[in-house]
């Protein structure tokens, strides 16, 4: 059920600033800025539901293309909520399309200008050690990110004592994952294949 929000421009201007600050911390992709999107749009500032955020990334990842397109998804949630719901029509458009808008020029923004100027010192200076020694030290830190975003998303069903069958499902898709070399699409099949069973 979407939220009724009363959003100032001060607000989209700081969902923007905030969203712009975590471009530069998306080491190993948008995804990993998840954790911290949902402490923001969900716990801090209630703009999104539990079931609005985890659909969010559900969608995008389940949809072809690349996966930061869950962003795109959070920022039209923003703006429907904003509008009053789907039931606004046109301005439920209008306003899912400037959250559109300000989440992905947000978050693209400093990370491809960053990206694109290091990549290119990087490539000149590959040969350098500390250019090396930084290359390896980044794998950690995107492996605890991706276990951090992990554990959100499990944690939306509850804890593992109250609902037992989300956390097995995502443990045992993470050892898959760790382990084998099986595509994402045939894991987000089978997920898709327990919910309509009533499993998960």
């Amino acid at each position: 059920m979407p939220l009724h929000l009363t959003l100032t421009a001060a607000d989209w201007l700081g969902m923007f600033v905030h969203f712009m600050s975590l471009s530069l911390l998306a080491v190993g992709g948008a995804i990993t800025t998840a954790p911290d999107m949902h402490r923001y749009l969900v716990g801090e500032q209630h703009w999104l539901t539990e079931d609005q955020f985890t659909s969010s990334i559900s969608l995008a990842q389940a949809a072809p293309g690349p996966n930061v397109l869950f962003v795109a998804l959070m920022g039209w949630n923003v703006g429907v909520n904003a509008a009053g719901g789907l039931s606004t029509g046109v301005m439920a458009g209008v306003y899912g399309l400037m959250g559109v808008l300000i989440a992905m020029v947000g978050i693209m923004l400093p990370s491809t200008t960053l990206t694109f100027a290091a990549a290119r010192w990087g490539h000149q200076n590959r040969e350098l050690r500390a250019v090396r020694a930084f290359k390896q030290g980044m794998a950690p830190i995107v492996i605890a990110l991706l276990i951090a975003t992990g554990w959100i998303l499990a944690s939306s069903q509850g804890t593992p004592l109250e609902n037992w069958r989300p956390w097995l499902l995502t443990a045992v898709a993470t050892v898959i994952v760790w382990r084998t070399k099986l595509h994402l699409l045939w894991l987000l099949g089978g997920g898709a294949l327990l919910g309509w069973m009533g499993w998960v």
